[in-house]
């Protein structure tokens, strides 16, 4: 007979919440973030004098940005947006999720923090029972000393001291291909245009002709 006492309860998935939080679904969403933090890195230049602050504020507003311009695309059926502040707020077929960037052990008080239309719509998701009260679901972003995505782990938390509801790291977003080149046309800048020399207008050629005339002229007359 097996003791009680040594049964091992199984870790809650993200499906177990909700059946929309799937893990094609939070995937998708997890590669999206760590393009956008890919991109900004690309980008950052520190002699122009980019440092943490101002690659995190870039990386973050990326981010943000893959996932609302996927689904204005209607990329992928299930995604919305709630809220495009910075309070931003996407959906997973009307599930209501944040992201941060930091440890997924320790989430700041800042990302327990949830707005009312968070909580609204998540009580709507959940059929408006207790189980949505205090809860959250975040998608945190890991970092390397580089600022490099070291991985993505989705949390659902509960009230404000953030208990642990579920803790699962999202697989294959580190090895994920990197960002979709853009065009070449896109990318190519001012200074990647071939000059182009026009032909002089007549005016200016006659009166290359008149000056040379009357050199010859002066000279005869030496």
């Amino acid at each position: 007979m097996t003791n009680k006492a040594d049964v091992v309860p199984r870790a809650r998935l993200p499906w177990d919440l909700h059946p929309a939080l799937t893990e094609e679904r939070i995937t998708a969403c997890a590669r999206l973030l760590a393009r956008g933090r890919t991109d900004a890195l690309a980008m950052a230049d520190s002699w122009a004098g980019d440092d943490a602050w101002s690659i995190g504020c870039r990386a973050y507003s990326f981010s943000r940005n893959r996932l609302r311009r996927a689904a204005e695309a209607g990329r992928y059926p299930w995604l919305g947006v709630l809220d495009e502040t910075h309070h931003f707020v996407f959906l997973i077929d009307g599930v209501p999720v944040r992201f941060f960037r930091g440890d997924a052990e320790e989430p700041s008080k800042r990302t327990l923090r949830q707005q009312e239309s968070e909580a609204q719509q998540l009580a709507l998701a959940l059929g408006g029972n207790d189980a949505a009260e205090g809860l959250m679901f975040r998608l945190a972003v890991e970092t390397g000393e580089e600022g490099e995505v070291t991985r993505v782990v989705f949390l659902a938390l509960r009230g404000e001291e953030g208990r642990v509801v579920c803790f699962w790291p999202v697989p294959g977003v580190v090895d994920a291909p990197a960002a979709e080149p853009q065009p070449r046309g896109a990318r190519a800048g001012r200074n990647d245009v071939p000059s182009m020399q026009l032909p002089l207008p007549a005016t200016a050629s006659t009166s290359r002709q008149r000056r040379a005339a009357e050199v010859e002229r002066l000279a005869a007359l030496r």
